[in-house]
């Protein structure tokens, strides 16, 4: 294996140790009743967390620009604002000084996106997924609500973005389909790594500030 074989995985790994503790081999792939998780050959370890483990996805699948990583930054938000460039599929955790931490993401498909200003009113792990009124018309045999669990789409964690104090129904949450990141897939939600929406779980407070543009 070449130097640059794992380019970021050992950076990944040693900052998840920090964060959620030693990483262990990863299991098989789980599966759900409506919602199939990505195959196993798509993980390469766990991140140890309750009451499921959350997986961490080979690199090398995911196109280079959407890895995690720190980018300069020169829009006008301050730091700590959550930006979402939805023509980029790029989510921004601004940090100051011109710089800002940059994830990949899965956007609202044609139709379905939506943009401007809202806070983080909410926060969960492991979320259950309750399919809005207008999701179960297009789609009858949605089930009314999924449980939290490696099968949900919500996946690992969930940010509930609100406006003027109402639910706007949009959330920022992970995903047990990795390979949508960098595509319009979702219903109008941003879809992250489970692994790196674990990351901003951690580092966003309810009342964060989200811009999607």
């Amino acid at each position: 294996m070449g130097p640059d074989h794992r380019r970021n995985v050992s950076h990944d790994l040693n900052r998840r140790t920090v964060l959620g503790g030693a990483l262990a081999v990863a299991g098989a792939a789980a599966f759900g009743s409506r919602t199939v998780a990505a195959p196993a050959q798509w993980y390469i370890g766990i991140i140890p967390d309750e009451p499921y483990d959350i997986r961490i996805v080979d690199k090398y699948r995911i196109p280079d620009q959407f890895e995690r990583q720190v980018v300069a930054f020169r829009g006008p938000e301050p730091a700590g604002t959550l930006v979402v460039a939805r023509s980029e599929r790029f989510l921004y955790y601004v940090e100051g000084g011109g710089r800002a931490l940059r994830f990949g993401i899965s956007v609202g498909r044609q139709g379905m996106e939506w943009q401007g200003e809202a806070v983080v009113g909410r926060k969960a792990k492991w979320p259950t997924w309750t399919p809005t009124a207008n999701m179960r018309a297009r789609d009858p045999s949605l089930p009314v609500s999924v449980p939290g669990g490696p099968a949900n789409p919500l996946g690992a964690r969930a940010l509930y973005l609100f406006r003027n104090g109402v639910d706007t129904l949009y959330r920022i949450h992970g995903t047990n389909q990795p390979s949508s990141i960098g595509k319009a897939a979702s219903s109008g939600c941003i879809r992250m790594l489970d692994e790196h929406i674990f990351e901003l779980y951690a580092s966003v407070p309810t009342g964060t500030k989200v811009v999607v543009r």
